[in-house]
């Protein structure tokens, strides 16, 4: 999406380095390997950088040294507190991971380790409780970077975030999960702040100009894959990780461009923790540059800092020593000289975060596991999509697992980690149906990783037919291969959870015909079912309304209208109502294992809601599916064997798992996962679905344990009707775009993460018989109309209209008056649906750079008076950050229409492309 300039905001930058540990190996049993000298010319070489960067005032960045976990949440909660604009931390010292999971700790000063079968550390904070800490910030972005071994783990709980909080936050890992790093030699930084030290500095080509966050995380993996290796065996390339906020990225820094750029020091030493040592071959045959150990660059003084000693800018003169500079502005702390070994548990309240360890991987070296002094080697990761409604209870299991005796190898170490993601169930089946290929190698607009996530290693659809929904035509060239279990493992019937006050007492009445369900409150209660495209239960749900025989679409459509876009989700749904006034006369159409976990929301007050059971709505149905990506070997036998044995697990295959692990009906005596599914509330997928879990009470949310023969699985060709008749329900849509293109959108224009690239990527979701048009907002002040025509209003093949937009979108030296062009495009978009119902959406994208003229002289309530009467949805897409705040005109306008407001604290591109899909016939099935 549009980059993020923070120039004169607040904005706070916290550079935290622990160099020195009190407590290290061998002279303390609990300590850690060693101290990390390179650690103190990484805090001096950043602190430079960013000050002469332009984006950080002179009393916006503060240097950390902290010694306990209190100092550190200090100076944390400060930079937090303070930060309005831009929040950057960075952290460089030892990286630690528990060999029964898979979460980043990250050590402070005086941090030792309480080894034994409950091994733990102490003086640690956990990566988890800092994005906690993080995500109260003000700031509108924040950007984190992790230079210590291992700081690849970190993006598991950064994929964990909301989605509010993912796409603000940006993450840089020094490198790939499970993998250690050299840490250089004590008299040049570490090899990976070294070279980003200079590319903030002397810019991307040496230069000067601006660097963004995703320039800067490219040029890093470029650099570090091509000329270093990590240190595991058999060693692999060092190839950094990211995670980028809104997709555009945030400006980092703009310096100014250098005479002679520097080369970074050479890449030395050992492993983070070791301090010194020899170089890998292929650390030490990839110096940057001339310069040896002994010479300076152009314009420095040589040193004991290894050349860190520079001119003041503009001339010669007296040199500085870089080092002070920190000095200036530290995190001040009380003095703790007295204090010896940490005694009490520094143990965080984190998610996931296993109070018994068995063992810890710590800065690269293994720390007694188990017991028995056998060294723990960093297990292999797994990616595992699934449903956006499952995902709170895979991830669940899957965090069970990580502890479980099953991951656990003879030396008790662990076998695997695995990271739990999401997203949309129609996308989904499209991208392994029609997209493996780019999934693997991105191209064009088709991006899976960017609009799906990484290509997984396993996925759990929540219904079983998903699996021949997304296999790929006959005639198609496919990449992937999936291997579905023959059954599902779990079951939820769909329900439809009605208000107290409104529900039939009598079991007899709460089972039957969804249409005999809802006659029963008929003219009493609205019904609301989740975003069909969005979750499967969704799409069940519409399966459900539409009916067999001779479905209408468009009349069951009418039956669950509301006002403004579906919840995407059964948890988003319940926790919304509460703040309608309908709360007490809906009923949702939702999965029933949802009344019993989806009740953690803000909201204290809710409608109680009782379970109906229509009979003609099928149920969800979870299942097991290996995928197997083509030319992907690396480590194929291990991947196998780490799948296999979490599928064991986690479908109750595994031996000696009592009632679970026959075939068959699985109730109360199951264990592992079945038991985590079975505490959520769900059934057994055979028999008579009895309740898999035990100590539950399903009356106690509403539910009833026996209500007899429950429907079954759905046909893979009734979901595929379903989402075409939902798409074309009401007939080919209509979409006017006003495309802000006053001089302010300058910045925002260019590449796909540019105001027209949005545009363009939007249309993926209008179909041939679609109608569109696209008006460009910036005239003359005075003139006639408020916009120009950038494409004509009509029908369109996608591709031309993309290059039509392409071409003719241009920003002018003028300003946009949003008021206006607002209400010409109600006008317009009116007179076209006089005479018929199909669906109509404008879209407004714009930098909000003008919104003065959209709120002057009373214009903004005059504004939304129009857009309630005319009852035509309004999206604001807002390249601001903060444009869909509370009491903002953007926030306002949407609000009255029906429509939605999206800024770049969300993936704005992947959310525009799902509205306008939902009025447009063009996404894929």
């Amino acid at each position: 999406m549009a980059r993020f300039d923070p120039r004169g905001k607040v904005n706070r930058a916290l550079i935290v380095g622990v160099s020195e540990y009190a407590f290290k190996q061998p002279e303390h049993s609990t300590g850690v390997p060693g101290d990390l000298k390179a650690v103190e010319l990484n805090l001096a070489g950043l602190e430079t950088s960013l000050r002469e960067g332009g984006v950080f005032a002179e009393d916006g960045i503060t240097v950390a040294r902290p010694r306990t976990v209190d100092e550190f949440d200090r100076c944390l909660g400060a930079a937090v507190d303070a930060a309005e604009g831009l929040l950057l931390l960075y952290f460089s010292g030892h990286g630690a991971v528990p060999s029964t999971g898979d979460e980043l700790w990250l050590l402070m000063g005086r941090a030792t380790i309480v080894p034994g079968a409950e091994s733990v550390f102490l003086g640690a904070v956990p990566w988890k409780s800092v994005l906690t800490v993080l995500s109260r910030t003000r700031a509108e972005q924040v950007v984190v970077i992790l230079d210590c071994c291992y700081a690849g783990n970190a993006s598991s709980a950064w994929d964990a975030l909301d989605p509010a909080q993912r796409h603000r936050t940006s993450l840089l890992m020094s490198v790939q999960a499970n993998n250690r790093i050299d840490a250089g030699d004590d008299d040049t930084p570490t090899p990976f702040t070294g070279q980003l030290v200079r590319v903030l500095r002397d810019g991307l080509h040496g230069q000067g100009g601006e660097v963004g966050f995703d320039e800067l995380a490219d040029r890093l993996r470029d650099h570090m894959s091509a000329h270093h290796s990590t240190l595991r065996e058999p060693p692999e390339p060092w190839e950094p990780q990211s995670r980028s906020a809104s997709g555009g990225g945030v400006l980092l820094a703009a310096p100014s461009p250098q005479v002679s750029p520097v080369p970074p020091p050479r890449p030395l030493g050992g492993p983070y923790g070791v301090g010194g040592g020899a170089a890998s071959p292929q650390s030490a045959a990839a110096a940057d540059g001339p310069l040896s150990a002994g010479t300076a660059a152009p314009g420095r003084t040589p040193g004991r800092l290894g050349g860190l000693l520079e001119r003041r800018p503009g001339g010669p003169g007296k040199p500085r020593r870089l080092g002070r500079l920190r000095r200036r502005n530290t995190c001040t702390v009380p003095s703790r000289r007295t204090l010896g070994p940490l005694t009490g548990r520094r143990l965080a309240a984190a998610v996931g975060v296993p109070s018994a360890i068995a063992g810890l991987v710590i800065g690269g070296l293994a720390v007694l596991d188990g017991g028995n002094g056998a060294p723990c080697k960093p297990p292999l990761e797994l990616r595992l999509l699934t449903d956006p409604d499952l995902e709170p209870t895979v991830r669940k299991a899957a965090e069970a697992y990580l502890t479980s005796q099953e991951n656990m190898t003879d030396g008790a170490c662990r076998r695997s980690g695995i990271t739990v993601y999401s997203a949309g169930a129609a996308a989904t089946v499209a991208a392994f149906s029609r997209q493996s290929d780019p999934w693997q190698r991105p191209a064009g607009d088709d991006n899976p990783q960017r609009d799906i996530g990484p290509q997984p290693d396993i996925w759990i659809p929540a219904v079983s037919a998903d699996v021949d929904r997304a296999r790929p035509a006959t005639t198609e060239r496919t990449y992937v291969e999936l291997g579905p279990d023959p059954e599902p493992f779990a079951y939820s019937p769909l329900v439809l959870a009605v208000p107290q006050n409104l529900a039939a007492e009598a079991v007899s009445e709460r089972v039957g015909s969804l249409a005999a369900l809802t006659a029963a409150f008929k003219n009493r209660a609205d019904i609301r079912r989740t975003d069909p495209e969005y979750t499967d239960a969704g799409l069940l749900a519409t399966v459900g309304l539409y009916g067999t025989g001779r479905p209408d679409p468009a009349a069951a459509e009418r039956s669950v209208a509301q006002t403004g876009p579906p919840s995407r989700t059964g948890a988003d749904l319940l926790c919304t109502l509460p703040d309608d006034e309908a709360d007490a006369r809906t009923a949702a159409l939702l999965p029933e294992f949802l009344l019993h976990t989806g009740t953690g929301c803000d909201s204290m007050i809710r409608a109680r809601r009782m379970a109906a059971y229509p009979a003609d709505v099928p149920g969800m149905s979870p299942t097991f599916v290996r995928v197997r990506w083509r030319g992907a070997g690396r480590d194929e036998e291990a991947r196998n064997d780490a799948a296999e044995s979490f599928h064991d697990w986690l479908t109750g295959k595994t031996a000696g798992n009592g009632a679970a692990g026959q075939k068959g009906e699985q109730g109360p005596g199951a264990r592992g996962g079945l038991a985590v599914f079975g505490r959520d509330g769900f059934r057994s997928p055979s028999g008579s679905r009895r309740p898999l879990g035990s100590g539950i009470v399903f009356s106690d949310f509403g539910a009833l344990e026996n209500p007899g023969p429950l429907t079954g699985t759905v046909l893979p060709s009734a979901m595929t009707r379903a989402l075409k008749d939902y798409r074309e329900a009401n007939g080919p849509g209509r979409v006017l775009f006003l495309l802000d293109s006053s001089g302010s959108m300058g910045a925002l224009w260019e590449g796909p993460g540019g105001a027209p690239g949005i545009l363009g990527q939007s249309l993926a979701g209008l179909g041939e018989r679609d109608e569109y048009g696209v008006w460009g907002v910036a005239t003359e002040p005075g003139a006639a109309r408020a916009y120009s025509e950038v494409l004509s209003f009509g029908t369109h093949e996608r591709e031309q209209a993309r290059r039509t937009v392409d071409a003719t979108a241009k920003i002018k030296d003028r300003e946009a008056d949003p008021y206006q062009a607002l209400v010409a495009a109600l006008d317009d978009m009116a007179r076209r649906g006089t005479d018929d119902h199909r669906p109509q959406l404008i879209v407004y994208i714009t930098d909000d750079e003008d919104n003065d003229r959209l709120t002057e002289g009373g214009r903004l309530d005059v504004l939304l008076a129009s857009v309630r009467e005319k009852k035509i949805p309004v999206v604001m897409a807002s390249l601001d950050s903060g444009g869909c705040d509370k009491g903002k005109p953007d926030a306002a306008v949407s609000e009255a229409s029906g429509g939605r407001c999206l800024d770049t604290r969300s993936d704005l591109g992947a959310r525009l492309r799902d509205e306008v899909a939902r009025t447009g016939t063009g996404g894929e099935a």
